[in-house]
């Protein structure tokens, strides 16, 4: 417990942080005047380095999500619904409870404008009819139960889809069944209406799991970006970012 206070502590005071860190500046000879730009996004996103990976990649073990290259607008939308409480992780719940509107949207922009590498691709784990369940699920759904396919919100490269619809690929199988599970239990919620609680209840306790593990184990070219928005309406109804 002590340990995560002092996380909590440090953390916020990185991100609130209105200039460089100086714990040891009486110690410390004198420097001549920096030659770069101080209390930059970058240097204040450090906090989010611990979880999230470097500059926003999900680390390569874990249960944290990538958030680099996500649109700003799904970004923007769950950094509001952690201060407001709607989406419960404590840590983050007490990272932005008292952050701007304006400070949430630069986080957002600056997450969403960095262009990284995805991983390699893993080994799925999967049997081969457990490959074809994922896969049927992801690309085509399954109509007859009401469940959209997944690339016809997160788009067709699952990069996710802009305004504010995330990518899928590469996060941690832990993470998205994890997220699934909270969905169909109503831990997790999202503004009205929360399309994703509906699709999670139609699915199966062992379609999530096998659906998670495929997501995790794709990758992406270099460069990828969430796809623009189609012009046509998504296949359920949904409220704004409701990853």
């Amino acid at each position: 417990m002590r340990l995560l206070v002092y996380f909590r502590t440090a953390a916020a005071a990185l991100l609130f942080s209105a200039g460089p860190l100086s714990c040891w500046s009486q110690a410390a000879p004198a420097q001549p005047p920096a030659a770069t730009p101080q209390n930059t996004m970058a240097q204040r996103m450090q906090a989010c380095v611990v979880c999230h990976g470097r500059e926003g990649r999900a680390t390569d073990q874990g249960y944290f999500p990538r958030i680099a290259g996500k649109p700003a607008a799904y970004l923007y939308n769950q950094l509001q619904n952690f201060r407001s409480g709607l989406r419960r992780y404590e840590a983050m719940n007490h990272l932005v409870q008292h952050m701007s509107d304006d400070y949430l949207r630069d986080i957002a922009k600056y997450f969403a404008e960095l262009d990284l590498p995805y991983p390699p691709a893993q080994v799925t784990k999967l049997t081969p009819e457990e490959n074809r369940t994922a896969e049927n699920l992801v690309l085509r759904g399954a109509p007859d139960r009401g469940i959209p396919a997944c690339v016809s919100c997160h788009g067709q490269q699952m990069a996710g889809m802009l305004p504010a619809m995330p990518g899928l690929l590469t996060l941690p199988s832990d993470y998205l069944a994890a997220q699934m599970g909270a969905w169909r239990t109503g831990k997790r919620k999202a503004k009205a209406p929360d399309c994703m609680a509906d699709v999670a209840k139609r699915l199966a306790p062992e379609e999530v799991s096998v659906v998670a593990k495929w997501l995790s184990a794709q990758t992406l070219p270099t460069g990828v970006k969430p796809a623009p928005p189609s012009g046509q309406p998504l296949p359920i109804r949904c409220g704004s970012g409701e990853q």
